[in-house]
């Protein structure tokens, strides 16, 4: 390090002192200039010659450095330990990280504190020196998103799931088989994933599912989340985080407060979410068409057509390549619409109609035969009882629309959405509503549990652990 420190040094005092009269020394600022209380600190500090570097090249030197290095700086002299300790300088390092910055910023400032906490509504003041830190030492966690059709897992350090599967687990049933086939379901993952359950914390995604705020549906998530609980805890997991699946796909999209358009294996859901928590008192709406029916109409469309396929697992990789939704339907039935795609061993396959046609019955369901209120209608529905709600003196909570699932993916979904929405309400509620495509496609609950898992304050502020379920527990039981 001091080697580096001298080189650079070297070809610094090189430099005429005419072209530096613009320059910012460490010994010499300018009143005006924004780092005149570190500037109090550094003049009162003498490190001989590294004194005339100006702060511009030491910052940079720094960067070279990195955060390590950079680190043991701070015992040199309470100059170096000012600038060392600069928001920006660990900001640079964070950025150069795997994870986007705007994630990691999201995070480390709406989520910190855990769930169901205030979320602040301007950035606290940070130590990102700390924040580095911390996220360095975090132990991470797995990650297992079960949704209604496919399963994503993964550890939070890794930037993608490393695992999928077909979900062999129905959520939706809150019987006496549930923790066994609970217990089924977690081993099955851990197995696959070569990893001890006593090792790391995990963070599940609670399916959306008992959406009324009623006794009974409050009573049927309260259970299904105590048997995801003692399941792990069965199995020696350390901690466990378990958040609604809406929830994580917000997170994704760096948002707390929002509408989440869920459209899962069987059907889609329209989720209204106030600071990170589901707003089952404003109504959950559910549309009866799901990815699974899209599949089924485009195989009804082909087999119209006589349009050979092999099976339903080509007509679904159709749908996911081939098929978009119109801006304008009516429109869109007097183009040329033709489109071909190749799958392996079952040659080519060319679509024109049915490309549009099958992402429609969101919007019009009666075109396959489904009685069912239409996609737009759902989520201005929703957008009126969050309105009706009055949980906010703001209102524009609820205007931002987020997309999530593999079906929600499909290209003109967002732009369709927000212009048919918008048609639908009057101007004082339809102004400023933004709907979002998925903000990671179909692992978009995933990445938001992976912004939970890499927190610098994970595990303890987000997690259960097995004695505070315990004694939860006992104290029911008592009661």
């Amino acid at each position: 390090m001091a080697m580096l420190l001298r080189k650079v040094w070297e070809s610094v005092s090189t430099r005429s002192t005419s072209s530096n009269s613009t320059s910012t020394s460490l010994s010499t600022v300018n009143s005006m200039d924004r780092f005149d209380q570190m500037m109090m600190y550094i003049q009162t500090a003498s490190t001989g010659e590294f004194d005339r570097i100006p702060l511009d090249i030491f910052i940079q030197i720094l960067k070279i450095l990195g955060p390590k290095e950079s680190a043991k700086l701070t015992s040199v002299c309470k100059s170096w330990k000012f600038i060392v300790y600069d928001n920006r300088l660990w900001i640079y390092f964070l950025q150069n990280q795997h994870e986007p910055w705007d994630s990691t910023f999201f995070s480390e400032t709406h989520l910190r504190s855990g769930p169901l906490r205030t979320f602040p509504n301007s950035v606290p003041e940070l130590s990102f020196m700390s924040i580095y830190g911390q996220r360095a030492q975090v132990p991470g966690a797995i990650i297992i998103d079960g949704g209604s059709g496919y399963c994503k897992f993964g550890w939070s350090k890794y930037s993608a799931p490393s695992g999928r599967s077909a979900t062999f687990l129905e959520f939706g049933n809150i019987e006496s088989p549930m923790y066994s086939r609970l217990r089924h379901f977690f081993s099955t993952i851990y197995t696959r994933m070569q990893v001890k359950t006593s090792t790391q914390p995990i963070i599940v995604s609670i399916p959306i599912c008992h959406y009324d705020d009623t006794e009974s549906d409050k009573a049927a998530r309260t259970q299904l989340k105590d048997a995801i609980h003692s399941a792990l805890f069965d199995m020696n997991v350390p901690a466990v985080c378990a958040v609604n699946q809406a929830v994580l796909a917000l997170f994704a999209a760096r948002k707390v407060s929002g509408i989440v358009v869920n459209i899962g294996f069987n059907q889609t859901s329209i989720v209204p979410i106030l600071h990170g928590k589901v707003m089952h008192q404003v109504g959950v709406e559910v549309v009866g068409i799901g990815a699974l029916k899209l599949t089924g109409f485009l195989k009804e469309q082909m087999q119209q057509k006589n349009i050979y396929f092999g099976s339903l697992y080509t007509v679904r990789t159709l749908k996911e390549n081939l098929c978009y939704i119109a801006l304008d339907y009516e429109a869109e039935l007097s183009k040329d619409t033709n489109a071909s795609f190749q799958i392996g061993s079952e040659g080519c396959f060319t679509l024109s109609e049915e490309r549009f046609k099958t992402g429609e019955i969101l919007f019009q369901p009666r075109i396959a035969g489904v009685r069912a209120m239409g996609l737009q209608n759902a989520v201005a529905l929703c957008m009126e009882h969050c309105h009706d709600a009055e949980l906010m003196v703001d209102d524009s909570w609820y205007k931002t629309v987020v997309l999530a699932g593999g079906s929600a993916c499909l290209p003109g979904l967002a732009e369709r959405l927000e212009k048919e929405v918008c048609e639908l309400l009057p101007p004082c509620m339809s102004n400023g509503i933004r709907v979002l495509p998925p903000p990671y496609g179909v692992d978009s609950a995933w990445y938001g549990a992976k912004l939970i898992g890499n927190l610098s304050t994970f595990p303890s502020s987000w997690c259960v652990m097995k004695k505070q379920f315990r004694h939860r527990s006992r104290r029911k039981f008592m009661w």
